[in-house]
């Protein structure tokens, strides 16, 4: 048995060269020499070691890009042209050479090679992919997919955009392979958080990253790069193996190097006389690279001495051996280190092979023969069947990352290609209100517009394709690359246009059909923001500066979700929102999310009395970051502040840079604790009280909560708008929710009672667990599932054991949302016996998954439930009630059926687009307000 793995991966890419109009374009010729050197040479690899018996496993990524060009007919008829050519040359230089015995051989055998390419081509039709879908469906080859447009994907500025390239590709994948992919070359290793949950919505299982986006990891990778970690959703990352690498791609060090091998940079279309290779080469007389090479590296100089290769052939086989002689003593030392068998990724682009080192198919040859034959310690595996072998792998949160210079995106945002992405950012921007606007498109719509909008998409994704970039930083091809990118963001801008005027120009938009025509079956509702925006009318563009002390992934009550999905959901109404908030370990000062841009600043972490300063820290690094965006050139329209504990910092920023200050209340000092007894409790109550004076405009989230501002802090009644918390229906749809184990909770006949939320006093858990005995004496098989954690656990806990319900109760401590939003799904009652709630959207979340409530008549629970139209309601602080609540719906399940049927078909009410729109219609009226001020005196005066 083997003692552990080597997972042999090659990204083939190329970018979409698609030019119908004209046969001159050189780049063209990037996918005719990858055909000839690469991909042909490796399918004849794996036929060969097919027919010979050979048991090998290799994983490749096809790009879309790359697939389509394969798939294209008028790029077939072409590369046939082309090798058609390419054999009349290679014939001629075995006339040529025949007096010329140090070339003549491999002239011939030039001939020989481009005759059996040409037989293979036309054995599959021209169509290539049926070659490598043959070789997969034998079970040696794993292919993998890429972003639709090989996209750089930690630039990309919007989800929506970002499941767009992923959607695309796993569409196009399947239907050109006929399967769908478990695995996903991210392009340039580049990694984002973003990405995670995208990757499990389509299905994918894996993908890879270079060393350092493993190593760096939270927390530290127990079992280093030699087996995979799972992101949060799940999906395995596998990084790349640096000392494989080093071998193969060092510059020093790397095999392709070697003296023996085929020199690239001596080709005769530079080599011969003009007249002689004319009719081989560009047709503007452009001198090209033929394929046709005589001579080896040699040595570091100019000179170079004749090529052979027999010799090159017998030096890739002891390459191969020690190659496998490496991994063997790797895999030996690290195996007895590790619970499980070590897996060596090591990952190359694939045009690498035949290519760039015209021996490298003969290396993959002589590696997978020698693997099979002679090693005992090491088998050649795909990420998949790794996988599949173990049921375990540590969870961690990946950090951005990505390969090439320095790691993190160096290559694709400097100066010399950063402009592209303010355009980008904003045809995505146009691109998701094209798709929200034409929800569905019927009628005279479909047709034209529909295309349209088809176009629009393939555009936008050309236009994103990282090797864009990557040109202008290499400073090869800069002037193809600019007009590539400038010509997409062109045409999606005028078919923007042309759809937003209704007039499609339609012998235009054909044109373009024929010139841009990747993906036939592209879905441009995949742009469609997930909760599609209600009202859609212009509005003026607005930049936000939102300050919360907590925000995802740093959750320490409802306040985090809630400027996130706020945030996000400004950002789709076209509101350009920066949120300062707490750094988190792990994750990047500075970061877009979901088109949010989240600024996080430093300061030591609180311990006990110290809290007040630690916050007073807190907010001055929010001002100094704010400067430090102004002075970056930002303007801000307005600064909209999250409770008490960024209070300082807001009024400072109302007050350096005349900008309105909005305030949201999400709860009170006075309501937590039913008044003031502490010193503190009165410190922050007067931080409250500042910030709501501070303020143009106070949010509150319900009428309850309005009464109690405008009573402790004696706010004016037009000053406090009510604007509810908002829920994602479709994030608790049982579609999306993830099918976990019921009996972990209770047994089948088992009735579940579910609370939800932190377990301090005011939230009355100890309530529901007095009321316990009570329903039990009549529903003895009842359990109860409490869910969170917080300092009242270990009081929670002996007041179940004194009441002797232990057996009945079990605590969950804190969950994933996904155990969570299951726990809600299965729930028969859900109860929130709260003695203090402003809102209690957790109570929302569990209507909107289908589950009868019982609420306390108190707080924002008050508003939301109405008793027994869609939900019961208690008295606040009365287990008894609270018992009768609870039998009432156990006896009557049908009725408890209605109430939660009502309270799901009402849920629209509390759509974030709703509310979104509704605080942008608030910051709207306040900066009309401050325009008709005389002077700007007035806005510091506190008093608005």
């Amino acid at each position: 048995m083997a003692e552990g793995y080597l997972a042999v991966v090659l990204h083939a890419h190329l970018p979409y060269v698609h030019h119908p109009e004209s046969e001159k374009y050189l780049e063209e010729r990037w996918l005719f020499e990858a055909i000839t050197e690469t991909y042909i040479p490796l399918l004849q690899v794996y036929k060969g070691l097919i027919q010979d018996g050979v048991d090998f496993r290799v994983t490749m990524s096809i790009t879309p890009t790359l697939a389509a060009m394969l798939a294209d007919e008028m790029l077939q008829e072409r590369y046939a042209t082309h090798l058609s050519r390419l054999i009349e040359l290679a014939e001629k230089e075995v006339r040529r050479t025949k007096d010329m015995p140090e070339f003549y051989p491999l002239a011939r055998q030039y001939w020989g090679k481009f005759l059996k390419i040409q037989e293979f081509y036309l054995r599959y039709k021209k169509n290539l992919l049926t070659a490598f879908r043959e070789i997969q469906d034998a079970g040696k080859l794993e292919i993998i997919t890429c972003a639709a447009t090989h996209a750089f994907l930690p630039l990309i500025w919007s989800e929506e955009a970002l499941r767009a390239q992923i959607a695309t590709a796993v569409l196009q994948h399947t239907v050109l392979f006929g399967k769908a992919p478990r695995g996903i070359w991210l392009p340039e290793c580049g990694y984002t958080p973003m990405v995670d949950g995208v990757l499990k919505e389509y299905g994918i299982d894996f993908f890879f990253v270079d060393s350092h986006g493993v190593l760096t990891a939270e927390p530290t990778p127990v079992q280093g790069t030699l087996s995979p970690v799972v992101t949060p959703n799940g999906i395995a990352a596998f990084a790349r193996d640096e000392e494989s690498a080093k071998q193969v791609w060092s510059a020093v060090e790397g095999y392709p190097g070697d003296f023996d091998y085929r020199e690239y940079y001596r080709d005769i279309g530079y080599d011969l006389d003009d007249e002689y290779v004319k009719p081989y080469i560009h047709p503007e007389g452009i001198r090209v690279n033929t394929g046709i090479k005589y001579y080896r590296i040699t040595g570091k100089g100019d000179h170079k001495e004749p090529y052979h290769f027999s010799a090159a052939a017998h030096k890739a086989a002891e390459h191969a051996g020690n190659f496998m002689f490496n991994r063997e003593k790797q895999v030996k030392y690290h195996a007895s280190r590790m619970n499980r068998l070590p897996i060596v990724v090591a990952p190359y682009d694939a045009e690498l092979f035949g290519h760039w080192w015209y021996e490298g198919p003969v290396f993959l040859d002589m590696l997978f023969r020698k693997i099979f034959f002679d090693s005992k310690t090491i088998e050649a595996i795909t990420p998949s069947e790794y996988l599949d072998l173990y049921p375990d792998y540590q969870v961690c949160q990946l950090p951005m990352s990505s390969w090439g210079r320095d790691g993190y995106a160096d290559v694709w945002l400097r100066g010399e290609n950063d402009w592209i992405y303010p355009a980008l950012h904003m045809a995505e921007q146009r691109m998701i209100e094209l798709a929200n606007r034409h929800f569905h498109v019927d009628g005279s719509e479909k047709g034209l517009t529909e295309r349209a909008l088809k176009q629009a998409a393939r555009e936008l994704m050309l236009a994103e394709s990282s090797d864009f970039a990557f040109i202008m930083d290499s400073k090869t091809m800069v002037d193809y690359a600019v007009k590539r990118t400038k010509h997409h963001i062109n045409r999606f801008s005028q078919l923007y246009e042309m759809i937003q005027q209704d007039q499609v120009d339609e012998q235009w938009l054909s044109s373009l059909e024929e010139l841009d025509n990747l993906f036939p079956d592209i879905d441009y509702q995949v742009y469609q923001s997930r909760y599609p925006v209600m009202r859609y009318e212009a509005k003026p563009a607005l930049r936000i500066l939102m300050l919360s002390w907590e925000f995802p992934p740093l959750t320490i009550g409802g306040l985090s979700r809630h400027v996130y999905d706020l945030s996000r959901y400004l950002v789709k109404q076209g509101v350009e929102v920066h949120v300062l908030t707490m750094s988190v370990e792990g994750y990047p000062d500075n970061e877009i999310v979901d088109g949010v841009h989240v600024h996080r600043v430093h300061v030591m972490k609180p311990d006990g009395a110290e809290f007040i300063h630690y916050i007073f820290q807190l907010n001055l690094m929010m001002v100094d970051a704010c400067q430090t965006l102004i002075h970056s050139g930002l303007r801000f329209d307005l600064v909209h502040a999250h409770d008490w504990l960024v209070a300082d910092a807001g009024e400072a920023i109302k007050h350096l840079y005349d900008l309105p200050l909005i305030a949201t209340i999400h709860a009170t000092e006075h309501g937590r604790n039913h008044g003031l007894h502490t010193d503190l409790q009165h410190q922050i109550h007067h931080q409250e009280w500042e910030l709501t004076y501070e303020a143009w405009r106070v949010i509150v989230c319900s009428q309850y909560m309005q009464r109690e501002v405008e009573t402790i802090f004696q706010l004016p009644h037009d000053k406090v708008h009510v604007l509810p918390n908002g829920v994602d229906p479709q994030l608790l749809d049982a579609k999306q929710v993830e099918d976990l184990d019921r009996a972990r909770y209770a047994h089948p006949d088992e009735p579940i009672v579910l609370f939800v939320g932190r377990l301090v006093r005011e939230k009355g858990v100890h309530i529901l667990l007095e009321a316990a005995p009570l329903i039990l004496s009549e529903y003895a098989h009842c359990k109860f599932v409490i869910v969170g954690a917080g300092p009242m656990e270990t009081e929670l806990r002996y007041l179940a054991n004194r009441q002797g319900i232990v057996n009945s109760v079990q605590f969950t401590g804190f969950v994933s949302d996904e155990e969570r939003n299951y726990l809600l799904h299965v729930a028969d009652i859900a109860a929130f016996p709260s003695l203090y709630e402003p809102f209690g959207i957790v109570a929302l979340e569990a209507m909107a998954a289908g589950t009868p409530v019982v609420v306390s008549d108190v707080g924002g629970l008050a508003d939301v439930v109405a008793h027994e139209r869609n939900g019961l309601k208690m008295y606040a602080g009365d287990p008894q009630s609270l018992a009768n609540q609870v039998k009432v719906m156990l006896q009557n399940r049908e009725g408890a059926k209605t109430l939660a049927e009502t309270a799901l078909a009402e849920i629209g009410r509390y759509d974030w687009n709703n509310i979104a729109y509704e605080t942008l219609k608030i910051y709207q009226g306040i900066l009309a307000e401050k325009d008709s001020l005389e002077t700007p005196l007035q806005v510091a005066t506190g008093s608005c």
